[in-house]
């Protein structure tokens, strides 16, 4: 695996869509494809062979599907960030890709650019959602949360205010340029957020934050 380049593995039971998006892929100096699968099986064994840092993977396939993956995965602990490239239109799909871990979600319409910004964003550890995708899971994640006494107690005002800042979609870098700190210093405060609230990932700590704002409402 050459240095610097996001290492990436495909899953699509549609040869040539596999092979094409690996021909797309490969076309960005950044991007290195270590491994195409025709089902969620295969995926599975070229996560666990070739450790990359993106899935790019498609939900309806034969055998074990990409929501079965998404399950595996999680259960492992795995440090692979999903990317689900779907043809799918549906909402509950949506929110069950995302329940099941996925960091981006891509539709096979769009144009190859979003497919590119999504695997560098989630490589980076960021989220990769269109703004309506994004409002639809997080709102039926909220809705659906277990009322329990809110972490979000235990921040201090500053960590509540990045905790909000996270959930309106914001990276660090956007986050350190509004609250003039540097990102490191964002990073430091995320560290602890995390710490406080139990939350895994920026995801959880958006839904954590958002049940917040409802409340205050």
């Amino acid at each position: 695996m050459e240095q610097n380049r996001i290492a990436i593995v495909i899953a699509d039971d549609h040869a040539v869509l596999r092979e094409s998006l690996t021909a797309l892929l490969q076309s960005q100096p950044d991007f290195q494809v270590v491994g195409s699968a025709a089902n969620g099986d295969e995926a599975l064994q070229l996560v666990q062979q070739h450790k990359p840092q993106v899935l790019v993977l498609d939900l309806f396939m034969p055998g074990s599907d990409g929501f079965e993956v998404l399950r595996t995965l999680e259960r492992a602990g795995s440090r692979v960030s999903s990317v689900v490239l779907t043809g799918s239109e549906s909402r509950d799909d949506y929110v069950q890709v995302v329940r099941l871990g996925a960091r981006g979600l891509v539709l096979k319409a769009d144009n190859p650019e979003k497919l590119f910004a999504a695997i560098r964003s989630v490589a980076e550890g960021d989220l990769a959602f269109s703004d309506e995708i994004a409002r639809t899971v997080l709102d039926a994640m909220v809705t659906h949360q277990p009322s329990a006494p809110s972490s979000m107690s235990r921040l201090s005002e500053r960590e509540r205010q990045i905790s909000y800042m996270v959930a309106r979609g914001l990276k660090n870098r956007d986050i350190a340029g509004e609250l003039n700190i540097s990102e490191n210093t964002v990073k430091r405060h995320l560290q602890s957020i995390f710490s406080k609230t139990g939350s895994r990932d920026r995801l959880e700590l958006a839904v954590l934050a958002l049940g917040e704002i409802g409340k205050a409402a």
